[in-house]
């Protein structure tokens, strides 16, 4: 009886492991394995200038000063919403919106210059898409 009783043990033990780590990778293909780049809206807001900066100065366009950048109304902990502003070197006007969802781990960035979209809806700015490509 020992014997039957440390198999059924051995057996549950493996039969969990594997259900964990089913779960585990169910999980991982639903979200897609991705975490927010920034999890807190100061790290979102603190970010946002270099990164906005960056991709602007990717795509040939120059800031006058860097932008400056303030939480939008309504943003919680688990919806961060960004706002930054500034100014092109030919003093063109710039507005960059960042969003971040703890829910669907997903980031969205728009850049408008002269109100016109140079980025829509992207999920990474600057130097963070290299980061997210390998």
């Amino acid at each position: 009886m020992g014997t039957n009783r440390k198999k059924a043990l051995i057996l549950g033990s493996a039969a969990l492991l594997v259900l964990v780590l089913v779960g585990g990778g169910v999980a991982f293909v639903v979200t897609g394995g991705e975490e927010l780049k920034y999890q807190t809206q100061s790290a979102l807001r603190r970010a946002m200038p270099v990164t906005a900066a960056a991709e602007l100065q990717q795509r040939g366009v120059t800031l006058a000063s860097p932008l400056k950048c303030e939480d939008l109304p309504g943003w919680t902990k688990t919806k961060m919403r960004v706002s930054c502003t500034g100014t092109t070197s030919d003093k063109k006007p710039v507005e960059v919106l960042g969003s971040g969802e703890q829910e669907t781990s997903k980031n969205n960035y728009t850049i408008l210059v002269d109100g016109q979209p140079v980025v829509e809806n992207a999920s990474c700015l600057g130097a963070d898409c290299r980061t997210q490509d390998g």
